[in-house]
């Protein structure tokens, strides 16, 4: 049900670009989608709201002694993890999100789980396994411990990725060999605010390559931008030479829009820090945005279980124009 490339019906979907100039809802239609299952149930009866938000959510270091408001133990990103199981969460990839690839079960919700710089607190591979004691290894286990908790993520990488060498090499194999999504940070974790076009492009092209060589016939679908800063002209983040994305992610504080939403663009799209409810800006991270996304009905996208169709409240006026052929409000 989550290999999404078994019920697409358009081969390749997994390498398809979307240009700068192109609409920023250039997604798989829900209509060339075939649904193999039997029929979900009624999407007033799970409450979808396919048209609802979804958080993306932004990791760094996952040690036994955070450093920076970027750092969470392994004991807090174990807890985030089970809450979102139990809040019944299925982790999509940053491409998934961004072409509205999310085929789910009826009545959860999507969240894309999402790892900058390539530190080696991300993954360590040892032998054929994943550490344990690892961002991917504590992923991993609590996948196993609660069926339907889908184990992927998006990690978005530097030179010298997981401490570099073969062993950063043989991690972003495995990562892309078990189903998870590679993607670029640029080389040299760049400005691209104070880079010039040039310089920009370079950089962005330069990490791509890295992840092309390391991963040989993969094809890189999107960038985290270091410090959340676009280069100038904005275009560049999205397509270069050497390069042709999918989605850009911003840093942000809020969550992401409805990939079927008018409001929802792919090259810019937001992330909330991953905290707990305390310290600098708590507010506006995780634990403050999962709250409000569980005490405010209607706010968080919901599915009806059907990837054939988009279900919403009747009166929701936000759907793009694009898809209105798979409407189903009700």
């Amino acid at each position: 049900m989550l290999i999404l490339a078994a019920v697409l019906v358009t081969a390749g979907c997994t390498t398809r670009s979307v240009a700068p100039e192109a609409s920023p809802h250039e997604t798989d239609s829900p209509s060339e989608i075939v649904r193999t299952s039997p029929p979900p149930p009624d999407p007033e009866e799970v409450g979808a709201n396919e048209l609802g938000v979804v958080p993306v959510l932004m990791y760094h270091r996952i040690v036994p002694e955070p450093e920076s408001v970027y750092d969470r133990t392994p004991e807090d990103f174990r807890a985030e993890l089970q809450r979102l199981a139990d809040e019944n969460y299925v982790p999509v990839t940053t491409a998934e999100l961004a072409t509205g690839r999310l085929d789910l079960p009826a009545g959860t919700h999507p969240v894309v789980l999402t790892f900058d710089d390539g530190d080696p607190s991300t993954i360590r591979v040892e032998g054929d396994e994943v550490a344990p004691n690892t961002a991917i290894g504590v992923l991993l286990d609590v996948a196993r411990e609660n069926p339907g908790f889908r184990p992927t993520a998006s990690v978005y990488v530097n030179e010298e990725p997981f401490g570099g060498g073969e062993a950063g090499r043989r991690a972003l194999r495995w990562l892309v060999d078990n189903g998870f999504e590679v993607g670029n940070h640029t080389f040299g974790h760049t400005d691209l605010g104070s880079s010039t076009p040039d310089e920009a492009e370079e950089a962005i092209a330069r990490g791509d390559a890295m992840i092309r060589d390391a991963v040989p016939g993969y094809e890189p679908a999107s960038l985290a931008l270091p410090f959340g800063i676009r280069p100038t002209p904005g275009s560049l983040a999205l397509r270069g030479e050497g390069y042709d994305y999918r989605a850009v992610l911003l840093v942000g504080a809020n969550p992401a829009p409805s990939p079927f939403a008018a409001e929802f663009d792919p090259t810019a799209v937001p992330r909330i820090r991953s905290q707990g409810p305390d310290g600098p800006e708590a507010e506006f991270g995780s634990t403050a945005w999962l709250d409000r996304l569980a005490a405010e009905d209607g706010l968080l996208y919901t599915s009806d279980g059907d990837p054939t169709r988009i279900s919403y409240p009747r009166g929701d006026d936000t759907l793009h124009p694009d898809f209105a052929d798979a409407a189903a409000p009700y």
